[in-house]
């Protein structure tokens, strides 16, 4: 019984030690125990020279990895028999998905909570691949799930991890990727009925456009988000929304419509002073945030008052937040440098790369180089 999977690994461009990583992967985005990376290497290798036979357990990875049948992947014979054209695989994971409990739902959120407090402490960098198995894990429980009871819930956290992803993926540079997210993101919101989800994912895939440089697209995307989200959102989202649009206003220039989105901002935030939505847990918006985006925006569009709005955000700015602060240094050091005052600007434009570089993030990265050169 000859293996074919020599054949078959390289018709696909992938040495060994590629399917070896793809295997690790694919077993831990779907919790199944496999062997340690050494013995992987070494099954790998026998597998393919005849001298170990592949178990039902990595063949079914296999199978799923390399898109192939058992008969094709083992060799089988034409006598022997084989899986009736993969129903019995197919609808083992179904019965998998229709076991996915409200308690396990609950353990996909809090592990997005996880790696959301990693991003923002330590930079997604770190993470990536901690968070691409994340994602095929609740990619994996949706698509087998089969009616909506069982697929809503699944749906809303794929929704708020694909978007932490994809804001990740558009930090470390990674446009494309993030633009990707962030369709998986809105098409998971569409299947879990939810308003919220949806207008937070538009929101912010706007300002992928606006890296890409269309910020006029990127102006019609956040606006048309506004619709979508209507009242049916929280207040703290809408007053997000608004200021997203005031944000990307400014790059449009559009200074008056930025102003008053702003104002429009102030008016939706809850007076307390929570940061969390509990109807959306990416959203962190209080009047100290507010405060930080609007020096930010200002700079943008040379305003004066950028200065006491980034200094006053300063003095509150959460120390566990290490990206937003990289920002904010940037912020401080456009509004010293549009008021002539370089010998403060260039301290803060140290500060924003030490913690930019800290972090990891292009983003914020590009932003110094752009700062830094006359």
């Amino acid at each position: 019984m000859a293996t074919q999977l020599r054949k078959i690994r390289a018709d696909r461009g992938w040495s060994q030690t590629q399917l070896v990583r793809a295997i690790e992967i694919h077993a831990r985005s779907h919790h199944v125990e496999i062997a340690a990376t050494a013995s992987l290497n070494v099954y790998v290798s026998e597998w393919e020279n005849d001298r170990r036979a592949i178990s039902d357990k990595y063949a079914a990875i296999l199978r799923t990895l390399l898109g192939v049948t058992d008969a094709e992947l083992r060799g089988n014979s034409a006598h022997e028999p084989e899986q009736a054209d993969g129903y019995d695989e197919l609808l083992a994971r179904i019965d998998s998905a229709q076991g996915v409990s409200g308690g396990l739902v609950e353990t996909f959120f809090q592990q997005t909570e996880l790696l959301r407090t990693f991003d923002r402490q330590r930079g997604a960098r770190s993470i990536g691949d901690q968070m691409q198995a994340h994602l095929s894990s609740l990619q994996d429980a949706l698509m087998f799930a089969v009616l909506p009871s069982a697929r809503e819930p699944v749906a809303s956290a794929l929704a708020g991890a694909a978007t932490l992803a994809a804001w990740q993926a558009l930090d470390v540079g990674s446009v494309t990727r993030a633009w990707q997210h962030y369709e998986t993101a809105k098409s998971a919101a569409r299947d879990a009925g939810s308003t919220a989800y949806l207008a937070h994912a538009m929101g912010e895939q706007a300002f992928a456009l606006l890296d890409a440089g269309r910020p006029l697209l990127a102006l019609e995307l956040v606006r048309e988000a506004q619709a979508v989200a209507d009242v049916r959102v929280s207040a703290r989202l809408r007053a997000w929304l608004s200021a997203a649009e005031a944000e990307v206003s400014a790059h449009a220039g559009e200074h008056d419509a930025c102003r008053r989105a702003f104002d429009r901002a102030e008016q939706l935030l809850p007076g307390d002073e929570e940061a969390r939505d509990p109807e959306m847990l990416s959203i962190f918006l209080n009047t100290g945030h507010l405060t930080r985006w609007r020096g930010n925006v200002l700079a943008l569009i040379g305003d004066d008052d950028a200065v006491a709005s980034l200094h006053t955000a300063l003095e509150t700015v959460d120390p566990t937040f290490v990206r937003a602060q990289a920002g904010l240094y940037c912020d401080l050091a456009q509004a010293h440098t549009a008021r002539g005052e370089l010998d403060q600007a260039a301290d803060f434009l140290r500060t924003a790369r030490r913690l930019a570089n800290q972090t990891g993030s292009a983003r914020q990265l590009r932003r110094v180089a752009r700062l830094t050169t006359p």
